[in-house]
């Protein structure tokens, strides 16, 4: 885990990371998903994880087709 908190969002274009971003609450991180999931949406090869790092648990992911 990083400084910036306990749930980790990544944001992946074409297999290739390109923005991460932690949060001490879920409810902020799961928000944050929300949104990048509708920034994202139409964009080809796009996918949002959103991870909580202190029990290495997958919360959410977009597409969920994996």
């Amino acid at each position: 885990m990083t400084g910036g908190g306990r749930y980790h969002l990544l944001l992946e274009l074409g297999g290739r990371p390109v923005q991460h971003g932690w949060w001490h609450r879920e409810e902020v991180a799961r928000d944050k998903f929300r949104r990048c999931v509708s920034d994202y949406s139409s964009t080809p090869g796009a996918r949002v994880s959103l991870f909580d790092d202190e029990t290495g648990q997958v919360l959410a992911t977009w597409p969920d087709d994996r």
